[in-house]
């Protein structure tokens, strides 16, 4: 089955009782199967999404903030302790594999008593860390290319495509940017980070950060409006909207999205929430 399935749709790191959980994409295409991005949250979200853990084969992250890597060595060391034994490759940013050399670092202990006494292939072993640049991906599942966006203050950040019998292209977290549109041209399916600029001063107010929270906001986010504009130049198939700002206020309703959207671009848009299949 091709399929994506939003595993967590919430832009940002913070959790609250009933609300969407932070970012994590499974794409299921001709028979590969890709995460994209970890945020806290998508192991469950996986297993709840009909995937056996031990099967975890590729993941892909676009940049290296919290929201979109907090689990993916929690991720990987469950599927492991889930019967894991086959490669894991993680695509990522520069800096990616000192992240996971961390992780390794933070989990020796556990992993060394876990091979001792369980008999387990080490960890170690079975993951492979590929650090991307723009371009073709060698080595991935699937035909997958990666664009650098801005999103600062992050000089690496990437979003990707991926070919098969369809097209999918994720954004990752990115301010506004045109050619973004050539990246997606053609696109079965555009996963687009949206912002509803009308409200980014209620996320300043639940935060307490105040100004310095609303100004990288406003540089570093795509309004939705902006989002729908991409889809427009690019031709794509459908947008879906992901990694959402705000995503759980009781002030805006999906008709607020779409109405925004629909401003730009009178083509398929469809609202993410966490758990949406998307058929391929």
């Amino acid at each position: 089955m091709n399929r994506i399935v939003l595993l967590g749709v919430k832009g940002g790191p913070g959790v609250r009782a009933r609300g969407a959980m932070p970012t994590a994409t499974l794409i299921e295409l001709d028979g590969q199967r890709v995460l994209v991005d970890c945020g806290i949250g998508c192991s469950r979200a996986l297993v709840d999404a009909g995937m056996d853990l031990k099967d975890l084969t590729t993941v892909f992250i676009t940049h290296l903030h919290s929201d979109h890597l907090l689990e993916l060595g929690p991720l990987i060391h469950t599927a492991w302790c889930t019967g894991l034994r086959q490669p894991v490759t993680i695509f990522g940013p520069e800096g990616i594999a000192d992240y996971w050399a961390g992780f390794m670092a933070s989990m020796a202990y556990d992993c060394a008593i876990r091979v001792m006494d369980e008999g387990r292939v080490p960890l170690g072993d079975l993951v492979r860390v590929v650090v991307v640049q723009e371009g073709a991906i060698d080595g991935a599942p699937l035909a997958a290319r990666a664009c650098r966006v801005p999103h600062p203050p992050l000089e690496h950040c990437y979003a990707f495509r991926f070919d098969g019998s369809r097209s999918v292209t994720v954004s990752g977290d990115t301010a506004y940017h045109p050619p973004l549109a050539e990246f997606a041209a053609g696109s079965d399916v555009l996963l687009h980070e949206a912002m509803l600029v009308d409200g980014i001063d209620l996320i300043v107010q639940k935060s307490d950060l105040g100004p310095a929270l609303r100004a990288h906001l406003l540089a570093a986010h795509t309004p939705v409006e902006d989002a729908a504009r991409i889809a427009r130049a690019a031709g794509v198939g459908q947008l879906v909207l992901h990694h959402l700002v705000p995503v759980d206020d009781a002030r805006f309703a999906p008709a607020d999205w779409l109405a925004r959207a629909a401003a730009e671009w009178n083509g398929p848009v469809t609202l993410g929430h966490d758990g949406l299949e998307i058929a391929l």
